[in-house]
């Protein structure tokens, strides 16, 4: 009896050729493929339309006839897609599929299948934003709108100090003295 050799594994861009191209190769296995490569491209286009949080969780399950089915983890997508529905049909319908119905189904598992975190869509304060934080500082009157100013022209690196008011001008500092109460300090 021969000792079995381990086969090592083959991964990477060379084992995905390899098994595209046996996929092509059967009659089946090429119908698979197109039908993968219509939802991938289903799925782009309706990715373009919807916010990063909606298209992150929502897959194109099948198309069938003249019907799309669109996969999402709970009833609040579904019910957001739903709004969307006709400018969904309209973009697919540019594109070249001939659908006139989305069906969505709620599968709760489908996020935890992929635990890829949306990247947060931020931008930063230009120069001209913050002068004018900068100049509402000067002129909100003291209280909490006033320190929230503040803190975001201190987070932002102000050139100036947000605290910089007019003469007699004060700022109220508020401070928990208790369960729900609340004390006001002027500085």
């Amino acid at each position: 009896m021969r000792p079995k050799k381990a086969h090592p594994r083959r991964s990477g861009p060379a084992s995905a050729a390899l098994a595209l191209q046996w996929l092509v190769q059967d009659t089946h296995g090429a119908s698979v493929l197109a039908t993968a490569q219509n939802l991938m491209q289903a799925e782009q286009v309706i990715h373009k339309l919807l916010p990063p949080v909606l298209a992150y969780g929502t897959r194109v399950a099948r198309i069938d006839r003249q019907c799309i089915t669109l996969a999402v983890p709970a009833a609040a997508h579904a019910t957001r897609l739903r709004q969307l529905t006709p400018r969904l049909l309209q973009a697919l319908t540019e594109h070249g599929w001939n659908l006139n119905r989305v069906e969505i189904r709620v599968q709760a598992g489908l996020l935890a299948q992929t635990k890829v975190s949306v990247p947060r869509e931020t931008q930063a304060l230009d120069r001209q934003a913050l002068n004018c934080f900068e100049q509402l500082s000067r002129n909100v009157a003291p209280g909490p709108l006033a320190d929230a100013i503040d803190r975001l022209l201190m987070h932002h690196g102000a050139t100036t100090a947000p605290n910089q008011r007019r003469p007699g001008q004060t700022r109220a500092a508020t401070v928990k003295t208790g369960p729900g109460k609340r004390k006001v300090d002027q500085e």
